[in-house]
């Protein structure tokens, strides 16, 4: 956007196993290079105190747009714009990193009295930011989602065009959810499995054939990673597993040298959702423990990171999430005192995963009217989550399968014993669930209600959530 008005700019993003993450002295030189007078920061900085003192040895000024919580100290820059400083008077909290870059922006063309439609084109990068980023889709999160969503839908931008169609999403009308798992993974594969830099290349782009091309390399990222993602969790999973010591304890860390630092804030997302507790995956990385964090549900995070700060060399996050680097020989006292801090702090309930159902329904009153009326609530995620029913005493219809690359994934058709009524659905992960699914026994199921769409034909399907056998 700002190519509108000024030519002279460059982007830079950090070498995520040679620098690290967020603003690097790398950078800062490179800047210096391009004969860069300005640096702004987007989704980092607000932490990066020391990195702007030596920006200013080279004359460089900065400013911070950031979501992350701050530190004690903020950075001297020019301007440091991040809604969870403690002075900051900003109404919405919520908002991710681009979302911050966004309302740069927005105060940017009221400053100058430049036109905001223009901007507003851009509504599209943010919608996937909001997304990718699991922030609460609340707010004003929920708003620029919104509008995002019709952007990416109606006329979205030549990058994003070339992913929607490698993910064989064209002609779908795409919702949050799709974001969260077909889009966003494409983007981050890139800096994940090798440099972040194509990734911005094919969103910036505006010529078609180069982000057919880009957008087919980060497809062939998107693959690699999902495979390093699945290897690695199966080893960590063997290791808690295997681990007797593991039962009884509130959290989870984990270190091994070799596992690759482009997955583990994937597995540790993974890990939380098997075992429910605060999780730390660790890898080395130029010969320091770096790693990642995750929550659970109201739990904050950064505080018990930022407990052990005296061991850490660097850390950064918020409540849910978390990114650390430590020595490698502090790692086994790091795991005993972030335990310990949990172990202090987390209520018993935190432990246990819930499932809020907004109704119980049958499933004859399942139809398009109410399948309209849901759309309306939209867009889902953090903080608006779709309304989960439930519908007691269904049946394996005959035809129930495990489907999926790994045959990880149940495919199910249910009857309804009180209506006879029969519907569709998937239960992603669910393949424990099989052998008691085609019993033939009754059982309940909470799931939410999804508009299917296949061959350009619409039809309404289940996601099971979770199912009890009761009977």
């Amino acid at each position: 956007f700002l190519r509108r008005y000024y030519q002279n700019l460059e982007f830079y993003i950090p070498d995520r196993y040679k620098e690290g993450y967020g603003v690097s002295a790398l950078g800062i030189e490179t800047a210096s290079d391009y004969g860069c007078r300005l640096i702004i920061s987007l989704d980092c900085g607000i932490k990066a105190v020391n990195k702007v003192k030596y920006a200013k040895k080279f004359g460089i000024d900065f400013i911070v747009c950031d979501h992350h919580t701050p530190g004690e100290e903020l950075p001297e820059a020019y301007a440091c714009l991040d809604p969870k400083r403690a002075d900051d008077l900003y109404p919405y909290k919520d908002l991710s990193g681009c979302g911050v870059g966004f309302k740069f922006m927005q105060a940017f063309c009221l400053h100058h009295g430049f036109p905001l439609e223009p901007l507003y084109k851009y509504l599209d990068l943010v919608a996937v930011s909001i997304a990718s980023d699991i922030v609460p889709v609340t707010g004003e999160n929920r708003i620029m989602a919104s509008f995002g969503l019709q952007q990416l839908n109606k006329e979205p931008r030549t990058g994003l065009q070339s992913i929607i169609r490698i993910a064989n999403m064209e002609g779908k009308e795409m919702v949050m959810s799709d974001i969260v798992f077909k889009i966003g993974p494409r983007i981050n594969a890139a800096g994940r499995i090798e440099s972040g830099r194509e990734a911005v290349e094919l969103l910036i782009s505006g010529e078609e054939s180069l982000a057919k091309s880009m957008s087919n390399n980060i497809n062939d990222h998107n693959e690699i990673r999902k495979d390093l993602d699945r290897q690695t969790t199966l080893e960590a999973l063997e290791i808690l597993d295997k681990d007797p010591s593991q039962k009884d304890r509130k959290s989870t860390v984990l270190f091994k040298p070799d596992w690759h630092k482009g997955v583990i804030g994937i597995v540790a997302s993974r890990l939380t959702d098997s075992y429910y507790r605060p999780t730390v995956i660790l890898t080395e990385s130029q010969g320091l423990a770096t790693g990642s964090a995750r929550s659970v549900d109201g739990f904050d995070l950064y505080s018990a990171v930022e407990s052990c700060s005296d061991l850490l060399l660097s850390f950064g996050g918020h409540t849910y999430a978390a990114g650390l680097t430590l020595e490698v020989d502090k790692v086994p006292l790091f795991a005993r005192r972030f335990e310990e801090w949990v172990s202090n702090h987390i209520l018993p309930e935190q432990l246990i995963p819930r499932i809020e159902i907004d109704a119980e329904i049958k499933l004859k009153d399942i139809n398009a009217k109410v399948l309209r009326i849901l759309k309306q609530f939209a867009p889902f995620g953090p903080g608006n989550h779709k309304p989960l029913f439930v519908t007691r005493r269904v049946m394996d219809y005959g035809t129930s399968k495990l489907v999926g690359r790994d045959q990880d994934h149940l495919k199910v058709e249910l009857i309804e014993e009180c209506s006879g009524s029969i519907i569709r659905g998937i239960g992603f992960s669910m393949k424990e669930h099989a052998a008691m699914v085609k019993s033939g026994e009754p059982f309940d199921i909470v799931y939410s209600i999804e508009e299917n769409v296949f061959n350009g034909k619409s039809s309404i399907q289940i996601l099971l959530k979770d199912l009890r056998f009761p009977y």
